[in-house]
């Protein structure tokens, strides 16, 4: 951890901005893409296909080894990832003056300006210092010490930019980190309403990319609510990049140049398909969702991608071939519910079970659903609907014929 602790100060003596200096690109950093658990290998997939091979999984976390330059393109590109992170330190740590010391040992000065606001959040998990607010507490105190010694300063009014520290122990072994991101990445910012219990946007990009959809055939939600996977289907499908047309923290840093934002930007524009056709259909049983979808969808300018309609999802009938059903309908998680929920599922599998050319993917909390639905899936994966375990089943229809 020492030699850790060696290769970080190296870095940042090297790679950090400094008063007549420029940052490196060619020197790595350590950059931590969060998930939901379940979901770290369509995140590592995600970062390694924007060319970033050097990647870890762990629980909950994808480890990426990448210049700086990357933390831009990660947080405009990444669909199933919840936040990106810097790391700024990593070390072991058992007393609370281990913690101080080798806190206060990183070199603060070169990231954090005068002003900076850096409030501190942290989690400790099976380690000797549990106490998070006196280990957050200690992180602060030990972070503007090392700015006293920079700045010759005594009190900081921290009235500039954000730059949000976590500090997070697990084992006995302390991760510093930056969130670059602010605001989650679930937030695309095309929807400022949403139905009571919503599908996370990273959970429904998740669930589009472990289907077998291809954008040149039919989608179909039956239970589209606030239009959150057909939406995310129609940003796929056009490669519209998620972060586009949003803000993140870390755009006000001066350790990440303003150049590498204009150029990921720049990016995501030149890799979007605008005007690329999509069949995709959104449906419900309540207008109000419907009239949801559609009012979220236009904020997304996807009008022209998404057709909306009410409809129970058991009247669902089409002539066409080979398309996909992916879909998040009701868990029947309340009392009184669940006889109902098992009467549509029932229902759901009679009706669907004639579309042989169509696959459907079922995200839904009941262990039992493949008895209720009649049918075993082809494939089952558990993933997390926010804190409701789920199982995400897969009924793969026959595939289509290659094209010329």
């Amino acid at each position: 951890m020492y030699i850790i602790g060696i290769i970080h100060n190296i870095w940042f003596e090297k790679a950090a901005v400094q008063a007549t200096g420029e940052i490196n690109m060619e020197q790595n950093v350590t950059i931590i893409a969060t998930s939901t658990m379940g979901l770290e290998a369509i995140v590592a997939k995600e970062v390694k296909d924007l060319g970033y091979a050097n990647t870890q999984i762990e629980n909950g976390k994808v480890i990426i080894e990448a210049p700086l330059s990357a933390i831009p393109r990660l947080n405009m590109w990444l669909r199933t990832s919840d936040r990106i992170k810097l790391r700024i330190g990593l070390f072991q740590a058992r007393t609370f003056d281990d913690l101080f010391e080798k806190t206060k040992a990183l070199p603060w000065e070169d990231i954090l300006p005068e002003n900076a606001s850096f409030p501190v959040t942290g989690r400790s998990v099976k380690s000797t210092l549990y106490s998070v607010p006196d280990c957050q507490a200690i992180v602060k105190k030990a972070i503007v010490e090392r700015l006293k010694q920079r700045y010759k300063k005594e009190w900081f009014f921290e009235d500039g930019f954000l730059y949000k520290v976590e500090v997070a122990i697990l084992k006995d072994e302390v991760s510093i980190t930056l969130d670059t991101t602010g605001v989650g990445l679930h937030k695309r910012g095309y929807r400022s309403l949403h139905s009571a219990a919503p599908l996370k946007e990273t959970l429904a990009a998740a669930m589009i990319k472990l289907s077998h959809w291809k954008p040149d055939y039919p989608l179909v939600d039956p239970f589209c609510g606030s239009g959150t996977i057909p939406i995310e289907a129609a940003l796929i499908g056009r490669n519209i990049a998620p972060g586009i047309n949003r803000f993140f923290d870390s755009e006000d840093w001066g350790i990440l140049k303003q150049e590498w934002w204009d150029q990921a930007r720049e990016e995501a524009d030149d890799k979007a398909d605008y005007d690329r056709p999509l069949d995709i259909t959104g449906s419900d049983i309540d207008h109000r969702m419907v009239d949801l979808a559609v009012e979220n969808t236009e904020e997304a300018g996807l009008q022209d991608a998404i057709h909306y309609k009410q409809m129970q999802a058991v009247d669902f009938t089409t002539p066409k071939e080979y398309g996909s059903i992916i879909t998040n309908p009701p868990y029947g998680e309340r009392v009184g519910e669940k006889e109902e929920v098992k009467e549509l599922y029932r229902n759901l599998g009679k009706i669907w079970k004639p579309l042989s050319t169509w696959s459907v993917y079922i995200i839904t909390s009941d262990e039992k659903f493949e008895n209720t639905y009649g049918a075993k899936a082809t494939k089952k994966r558990k993933l997390y609907n926010g804190n409701i375990r789920t199982d995400y089943y897969q009924y793969w229809g026959e595939r289509p014929p290659r094209r010329s």
